[in-house]
């Protein structure tokens, strides 16, 4: 059970998903949520670093966020995985502990 890590700042306004990335682990996972959804976008910046995450920790980003900014899921970077609020749960519920990132 590795460590689910919440980023919800965007990479343009914060260090959040750099120092999350920094710092996560083989098995780790990654949820991207509020702000930090701009972080899976293909044209973003951090889009190669974030891609190269992949191979060691799984990417995931809540669905009602993207709808809410109205990024649709072909804009989302491919092996990012889309949930909802009832996946954000089953994430919450299989990893331990839980590490906020702002």
């Amino acid at each position: 059970m590795g460590v689910l890590h919440l980023v919800s700042r965007s990479p343009g306004e914060s260090l959040a998903l750099s120092q999350c990335l920094g710092r996560a682990g083989e098995g780790d996972a990654l949820l991207l949520l509020e702000g930090g959804v701009y972080a899976a976008l293909k044209d973003s910046a951090c889009a190669p670093c974030l891609h190269e995450s992949m191979a060691g920790i799984a990417v995931y980003v809540l669905g009602p966020d993207l709808a809410a900014r109205g990024i649709a899921a072909d804009e989302v970077l491919e092996g990012v995985v889309r949930v909802d609020y009832a996946g954000f749960v089953g994430l919450a519920l299989s990893h331990s502990p839980i590490q906020s990132w702002f």
